[in-house]
């Protein structure tokens, strides 16, 4: 209102600049007069602008307003230079602390790429917490967050394993950072720019460099790898390469027992078979297939034991030899494969909460076919199809290469499927084996999604997965949303439930209470009528028992008392004066006043009566010839 400034960002920018004294920053972009600015409590002298542009038109009063404390300028439509805002971050992560300072122009990524080099964390792998407005993402500016000067922030790594306290920090680190490895296909003269963690092993870096440039690991002739490099088992971590950058090159190491036309011919051959790529299967006996294998004859010199037992009574059992074969065969890394029956595998994927459901992939594989080997180990082994099938699938898998086995799949497939789909997978032949089968779990049936064959690629397969994963997203989203309903109604009925109960109970326990109360009021009205009567009947027999009262003109000596009750009224008897003080105790009990609840005094002097010895006389304690008494209650 003083001002005209309208930018939040200059606003704050001005108070911070002038440690958030507002009256210092108004004076500081509007200039007055010899530096002066008056208001009503007195005149403070300006030491010059702050902040802004070195003057300002102001409009001209004849009188300061008496109800504001600033007079009211108007500046001119003058543009304000912004100066850069500098923001200050302390970032957390684990036990390290990294404090990062940036112009407010610049946006939320640009926080994360200083933050992959002084922590060695991918950037893709971060999740930075801790703003006031709530999650952004990395294209968001940080002027339009309207942050303060000084803020806290903290990372997550969700995707990062913690660290282990059994390996050394340095070793640690290493496996954290990221490696860039510049691959130089020699034939062709092209390079590849590829990024892996220090955790992966140079296995996995050649299987990689095979999916590029088609030369299976076997056939790769590397330079570039360090001495100590000696076993593909080896991290990168400690390989010793050179960080963060190291460069290799790679070509075809010539076989002496197969020329390239027949390498050809033999790629024609499988083309043919499977109707794929050819370059996919260039040396088939890279992956365990011999020449006869290519043209359906399979070698069990190759296969020490079977996938499966045949007619294996116990699934999960046959399931045990399954997983602890493929590890053998292919390694370790591969699908975690669920153990147990068909139907506990449904029960698992497709019968717990809408938001805990997933997909069921069926992989049905086949030792005599030519795909099985290549299928497995390079599609089904690829590290992004085992993570996106554990993220997002139950896989069960069975041995279809045994008659007695494939004729028990089958009788599993008709009961769940129907009689088509086992009929398509009976029509299946060898060599379009292994078989994938996308299973998605619906309120009636179970549907199946996708057949996928073996002979296909990383990237088809990859794709396929994830189009069966937007179709079982759109239906679990309503699936989700029905259940959300669904227990929003259960919740509603069951707090109805509950009030209605809790106010059953308050019924009940007011109505006993009541009924309690009612009791305890009957029981003491019974003691105090019982209390009454015994006081009645007392107060009669003590009245029965009193001699009778002397005449005035009685010849004996005659006592006349007179007695004062708690609520003033008096009554008088005659008493003989040899009658005992017992006497009057009796009279005055059978008026209501038993000597037990109430004390009697004298007056002059004061004296208790009542502490006296009943068997004396009234003329042995001088109560004659009269005598005004007075009751208390005792205490």
């Amino acid at each position: 209102a003083c001002t005209g400034i309208e930018n939040i960002d200059e606003a704050i920018t001005l108070l911070e600049q002038n440690n958030w004294d507002l009256v210092a920053a108004i004076n500081g972009v509007i200039p007055q007069e010899n530096g002066i600015l008056q208001s009503e409590y007195g005149v403070e002298t300006l030491h010059g602008p702050a902040y802004g542009p070195s003057s300002h038109s102001a409009a001209a009063s004849s009188a300061p307003s008496s109800s504001s404390a600033f007079r009211h300028v108007v500046p001119s439509r003058q543009i304000v230079e912004r100066q850069p805002r500098m923001l200050d971050f302390r970032v957390e992560y684990r036990d390290r602390s990294v404090d990062v300072v940036l112009e407010d122009s610049s946006a939320v990524g640009d926080i994360k790429h200083i933050l992959e080099n002084e922590l060695q964390i991918p950037a893709s792998k971060m999740l930075l917490k801790g703003w006031k407005t709530g999650d952004v993402d990395d294209s968001t500016v940080l002027k339009s967050l309207h942050l303060p000067k000084n803020n806290s922030l903290y990372v997550l790594t969700p995707d990062l394993p913690p660290p282990s306290s059994s390996h050394s920090g340095a070793l640690q680190e290493s496996l954290n950072q990221n490696f860039m490895l510049i691959v130089t296909h020699r034939e062709v003269q092209r390079e590849y720019n590829l990024n892996f963690s220090g955790s992966s092993t140079i296995q996995e870096v050649k299987r990689n460099v095979y999916d590029l440039t088609s030369i299976p690991v076997r056939h790769q002739l590397w330079e570039g790898w360090p001495s100590s490099a000696t076993d593909d088992s080896m991290t990168l971590a400690v390989s010793g390469l050179t960080f963060p950058c190291h460069r290799l090159t790679v070509g075809r190491r010539s076989s002496p027992v197969q020329t390239r036309e027949q390498s050809e011919e033999q790629c024609t051959d499988v083309h043919m078979v499977s109707d794929s790529d050819g370059d996919d299967f260039e040396d088939a006996t890279e992956f365990g297939v011999d020449d006869g294998e290519m043209f359906g004859v399979a070698s069990s010199a190759l296969r020490k034991s079977p996938m499966m037992p045949e007619n294996a009574e116990n699934e999960g059992d046959a399931l045990l030899q399954f997983t602890a074969e493929f590890s053998s065969r292919y390694g370790d890394c591969h699908p975690v494969y669920f153990i147990g029956s068909l139907e506990a595998a449904f029960q698992e994927a497709f019968y717990g909460k809408a938001r805990d459901r997933k997909l069921l992939a069926i992989y049905l594989h086949h030792d005599e076919s030519v795909l099985t080997n290549v299928f497995c180990s390079q599609m089904l082994c690829a590290e992004s199809i085992v993570s996106y099938l554990s993220q997002n699938f139950i896989t069960w898998a069975w041995d279809m290469t045994k008659e007695a086995n494939r004729a028990r799949f089958l009788t599993m497939c008709t009961r769940h499927f129907g009689s088509v789909v086992a009929q398509t997978i009976r029509t299946q032949k060898t060599d379009q084996f292994p078989l994938f089968l996308i299973i998605m779990g619906k309120r009636s049936s179970n549907e199946v999604l996708n057949v996928i064959q073996g002979n296909t690629t990383v990237d088809e397969l990859m794709m396929r997965l994830m189009a069966a994963m937007e179709i079982f997203s759109a239906q679990q989203q309503e699936d989700i949303k029905d259940e959300d309903e669904r227990e929003a109604r259960e919740n509603v009925k069951r707090e109805q439930d509950e009030a209605y109960r809790i106010s059953l109970e308050a019924d009940r326990a007011k109505r006993e209470a009541q009924e309690r109360e009612m009791a305890e009021q009957f029981r003491l009205e019974q003691i105090r009528k019982e209390q009454e009567e015994e006081r009645e009947a007392i107060r009669l027999s003590l009245e029965q028992s009193l001699p009778p009262e002397p005449k005035e003109e009685s010849t004996e000596s005659v006592s006349k008392l007179r007695i004062r009750t708690p609520s003033g009224e008096f009554f008088e008897r005659r008493f003989l004066a040899s009658s005992k003080l017992q006497v009057v105790f009796d009279f005055v009990a059978s008026k209501g006043y038993p000597w037990e609840e109430y004390k009697l005094l004298g007056t002059f002097p004061r004296r208790d009566v009542t502490q006296l010895d009943p068997n004396k006389s009234l003329l042995e304690v001088k109560l004659y010839p009269q005598e005004t008494l007075f009751l208390e209650a005792k205490e």
